[in-house]
């Protein structure tokens, strides 16, 4: 094959592409479960996989954070009533101001209270808690 072939495309040489199947959607959480789901189904929405990306927070205060996470996503379905939930919990427990950002695809820079950031993934979810004012 002459090299013109190979650097115009048209001997093969071109470039190769791997198709990639798209990530898992997540399902919705149900808020109507019905009584009779079985306790392996209720467990499933309490062992999801949490995964820190950034954090300048104790670690007792990450997992509070992640737990808190967990029972806003299996009592509200919409990102702003999750992001709420975290939000007050927060501010109840260890005083205000807290925010919280919850979602897929969101960019941030902030300015937050040393030790007092979290930034993690749950499931397919993004959460930025930090303190700040």
């Amino acid at each position: 094959m002459s090299e013109e072939k190979r650097r115009n495309g048209n001997g093969g040489g071109g470039v190769l592409y791997k198709k990639v199947s798209p990530p898992p959607q997540p399902q919705p959480l149900d808020e109507k479960r019905s009584s009779s789901t079985s306790s392996s189904e209720k467990t499933s929405t309490t062992t999801k996989k949490a995964i820190i990306k950034s954090a300048d927070m104790k670690e007792d205060l990450q997992k509070e954070a992640i737990e808190f996470a967990i029972s806003a996503f299996e009592k509200h379905n919409v990102e702003k009533d999750i992001a709420e939930y975290i939000k007050k919990e927060f501010d109840k427990k260890h005083g205000p101001t807290w925010h919280c950002i919850v979602g897929r695809n969101f960019g941030s820079y902030v300015t937050h209270e040393t030790n007092h950031f979290v930034y993690f993934y749950l499931d397919q979810k993004a959460i930025l808690l930090f303190k700040s004012g």
